[in-house]
């Protein structure tokens, strides 16, 4: 049986509630990670990470090392016509350096071959130099080995030097936490905390896992979530994600989730499974490299012997020769690692940018979008609402809030929440039963033994209850209210335009994007007035899920590459069949973000435009390599043919143009946007 301290590790906390208040979880605040924790095994204490990286340096690079040395040191001594460099000698010192870095690259292809698997750049590598070898090239063979090796080694270090940034910049958890238990605190590993828990946050402390303001105020740094070091003011109630910093304050967080769902780690988990889904490039490379090795040994074993019926005064090691260098020059390392890195790169840029994209594919998506459907409460609209005006009917104002208020804080729609807040909450809350919430319309249950509803017209109309004829003067958000079958009262709820709201539908027109569009499940005049301000001229209101989706199927039935953006539960049918699903992710509703392409983590609608802009230069980049690639290869493939380019500018076509098409993927990291 596992005892608290196997478990303070594990990822997840004690399920025993007696062992969750065990005080072995208390941890000094000098204890740092916590790792000093960890049990060790008796013997030979492990090597510190510096000795381990260092080993791991040496493992990698010093045969390459050795291996440039010994073939310098022959050129120089074939250079200097030294007497006694002939024979067996040059075999012997080439042939050490060549093992030095051809054995691990001759073992996969030999691999490879085991499993029937021909054709590939390891087959290609050894092939063409062991030919060099065969005819006499040795230094050559040596260098294409030695100089394919370190392309790879550099081909690594950049994709681990992209990972390692996107990890550092975005998994800053802290290790431990400040718990308030029993009106003390004690540091412990946040996993073993639990939603409801109360958290003490420090000011300049990182706070460690998403939660509910307690405190009256403080500022946030949010630029682990945004990349904008801008502070961000959070009062008492509102919400505070992992990650962010406290600047002013010391304050108490009600813990609102676990650890492994917080948002970062969330963020992270999303950025990591983003680099594994391809681009339609990188497929189409994938599939282009099994037809084009082979294509390439045929075409080389064509080089090297056709010319024998055709060709006076044939000399079979000179046509090797150029077979040997066509070879290394068809090698398709610079596509397929640059490629695939340009799409990291992308990812990374728009993760430092606090936008998420869940694949490759996405970004090359949303390049060809042209047309961009918004959702208006929550998107175009910062989804903070406030009840302008309660009016009863029939009722106490009093009882009318006392009934509503019970049946709104069992929905998470920011117009529920907002009616809900104006509740004290001191008084004692009737049972409510029978709950259901229908999107696009409302929500229903029993409260205290009366059948409540509040919701919209549409709803009143579905429920058969006669809706009263000022509700449709109204240009704000109404919130009809009936009680056991009778229209008891409304409230209304006003909302405010996001502040870059506007400015975001200018930078899309500037963008090119041809059309901009507002579908809303709120009331017709609302979205049409919410849609006057900002600038869009076709906006369609009183929507349900389905006609959101009808709406869309049209667009794209027309030829329309369509972008939808949108935050609430309701949208999570359109955002699923959007050529681009785009979720604002700070205030968005869990199945919105889910059901998302893109997710938008700090609630910033000019972030759209960023990604399109993002997704516009990875594809730029790819190209460019490819391009660039291309177009050297084909020159040097061409020269050797004719016998005029050697082995020395086979590499530069290979190795060369790989370590070029690296430094301008990974620069699309540090770009700014």
């Amino acid at each position: 049986m596992p005892t608290p301290s196997d478990q303070l590790h594990t990822g997840s906390p004690p399920t025993d509630p007696a062992l969750r208040n065990a005080p072995v979880y208390a941890v000094p605040d000098q204890a740092g990670c916590g790792e000093c924790c960890q049990p060790q095994p008796s013997g030979k204490a492990p090597a510190s990470a510096p000795a381990q990286e260092k080993d791991q340096w040496a493992a990698t690079y010093l045969p390459a090392l050795l291996s440039f040395l010994l073939l310098a040191a022959g050129l120089a001594l074939e250079w200097n016509k030294t007497a006694w460099f002939s024979g067996w000698v040059p075999l012997v010192v080439y042939g050490a350096a060549y093992l030095l870095v051809g054995t691990k690259v001759l073992g996969y292809a030999w691999k490879n071959l085991r499993k029937g698997q021909l054709f590939n750049e390891f087959f290609l590598m050894s092939l063409a130099t062991l030919g060099a070898f065969y005819i006499g090239e040795y230094a050559e063979g040596v260098a294409v080995m030695l100089f394919y090796v370190v392309g790879e080694h550099f081909q690594e270090a950049a994709v681990k030097r992209s990972r390692r940034s996107i990890r550092e910049m975005m998994d800053n958890r802290p290790r431990l936490v400040s718990l308030v238990r029993h009106g003390q605190v004690v540091t412990i590993d946040p996993r073993l905390v639990i939603p409801g828990d109360v958290i003490q946050v420090k000011a300049g402390e990182k706070v460690g896992l998403d939660g509910e303001m307690l405190g009256e105020y403080s500022t946030f740094n949010t630029v682990a979530l945004t990349g904008e070091s801008r502070p961000q003011a959070r009062r008492q109630g509102e919400a505070v994600l992992a990650g962010t910093i406290n600047l002013t304050h010391p304050v108490e967080i009600r813990v609102t989730a676990p650890f492994e769902n917080s948002t970062l780690a969330r963020i992270l988990q999303m950025v990591e499974q983003a680099a594994g889904r391809k681009a339609r490039t990188q497929l189409f490379l994938s599939r282009f490299a099994r037809v084009y090795t082979p294509v390439v040994v045929y075409l080389a074993l064509g080089i090297t012997f056709l010319p024998l019926f055709f060709v006076t005064g044939y000399v079979f090691e000179d046509w090797l020769y150029r077979a040997l260098v066509f070879l290394v020059i068809s090698c398709p390392c610079a596509l397929m690692v640059s490629i695939p890195l340009g799409y990291f790169g992308g990812i990374g840029a728009a993760s430092r940018n606090g936008i998420l994209f869940k694949g490759a594919s996405y970004l090359d998506v949303i390049t060809k979008v042209d047309t961009v459907v918004l959702d208006k409460t929550g998107t175009l609209t910062a989804g903070e609402f406030r009840v302008q005006e309660v009016v009863p009917h029939g009722i106490s104002r009093e009882k009318l809030l006392f009934l509503v208020s019970a049946l709104e804080r069992r929905s998470n729609h920011p117009v529920a929440q907002a009616i809900a807040s104006l509740s004290s909450g001191g008084e004692a809350l009737p049972s409510v039963t029978g709950v259901e919430e229908v999107p696009g319309h409302g929500i229903r249950g029993v409260v205290g033994g009366q059948e409540v509803l509040a919701g919209n017209a549409r709803f009143f109309q579905r429920e058969g209850i006669p809706v009263p004829a000022f509700a449709a003067e109204f240009t704000q958000t109404v919130v009809l209210v009936g009680i056991d079958g009778a229209y008891a009262g409304h409230f209304v709820v006003g909302d405010r335009l996001r502040e870059d709201a506007t400015e975001t539908v200018k930078s899309l027109k500037a963008a090119g994007i041809s059309r901009i569009l507002v579908l809303s499940g709120d009331r017709e005049e609302t979205v049409q007035e919410v849609a006057r301000q900002v600038g869009i001229t076709e906006a369609f209101g009183d929507l349900l899920p389905a006609g959101k989706v009808e709406h869309l199927r049209r667009l794209q039935a027309s030829g329309r590459t369509v972008a939808f953006a949108g935050d609430g539960i309701n949208d999570a049918p359109v955002l699923s069949l959007a050529d681009v699903g785009i979720a604002m992710g700070g205030l968005g509703a869990d199945a919105a973000i889910e059901s998302a392409d893109v997710v938008i983590q700090t609630d910033q609608l000019s972030k759209i435009t960023t990604a399109i802009r993002i997704g516009r230069k990875t594809r730029q980049i790819v190209w460019q390599n490819i391009g660039f690639a291309f177009g050297v290869k084909v020159l040097v493939l061409l020269l050797g043919s004719f016998g005029v380019a050697s082995l020395w500018e086979a590499v530069f076509a290979d190795v060369g143009v790989a370590f070029l098409a690296i430094l301008n993927a990974i620069r699309i990291q540090y770009s700014r946007f």
